[in-house]
């Protein structure tokens, strides 16, 4: 489904135009969402961005956690871009992220997750399914987190809500960028094993030249 402003594939500002290129060299495309709404609400979504990058760096919540609350939220508003750019994030920054997060949606019995995260995750579904947690979900989650942590879980809900009703009420769907990824490497590693045959059959050249 299309979103329902058409996106803007050729911006005007130069501060706009630079975002471009730095999410086409980053995800191999600039995702549908910025294009719908960074050309036409630049000065918001710079600011957003920024404030949000520079809280993000500066939570005391281990940074593992930090990204299953948001996939978590993003899961429960049914957020398809928020989740796709999540999940290219988590695995960006490990592979290993691939199993928990393929195993979020039951989290509640899976042993990839920890009591602690447990309780955040029942913490972040029910505030966002519900816009209300009761004193029982928000005493477990105090007996794993200390008020600081609590916090910043609180921040990372509030701030995540934003973006996936951003996307939902634009109607942007995801992009694809974790199979996009895929195609990449995929089409680097054959790249290099191309070089490398390559280098193979010169060299082998090269010695029969020099046999010669």
């Amino acid at each position: 489904m299309a979103a329902y402003l058409p996106p803007i594939e050729k911006p005007k500002g130069m501060l706009i135009k630079v975002a471009y290129r730095i999410a086409r060299r980053m995800f191999g495309k600039v995702p549908e969402g910025m294009k719908v709404f960074v050309p036409r609400m630049p000065a918001g979504f710079m600011s957003f961005s920024s404030k949000i990058y520079r809280l993000d760096k500066k939570l005391q919540l281990a940074s593992e956690t930090a990204m299953l609350i948001r996939q978590q939220v993003s899961s429960t508003n049914g957020c398809s871009a928020c989740m796709d750019v999540g999940r290219w994030f988590a695995l960006r920054k490990s592979a290993d992220n691939a199993a928990r997060f393929d195993a979020l949606w039951e989290y509640r019995t899976s042993p990839q997750f920890s009591d602690a995260e447990r309780a955040a995750l029942d913490y972040a579904t029910e505030l966002t399914a519900n816009k209300m947690v009761s004193p029982d979900t928000f005493t477990r989650l105090a007996s794993h987190y200390s008020e600081r942590e609590i916090c910043d879980i609180v921040w990372l809900i509030a701030s995540q809500h934003l973006a996936n009703m951003t996307n939902i009420g634009l109607g942007i769907g995801s992009d694809g960028l974790c199979e996009l990824a895929l195609e990449r490497a995929s089409a680097t590693s054959r790249k290099a094993t191309h070089q490398d045959v390559h280098r193979v059959n010169s060299n082998a050249s090269s010695s029969d030249g020099a046999r010669m």
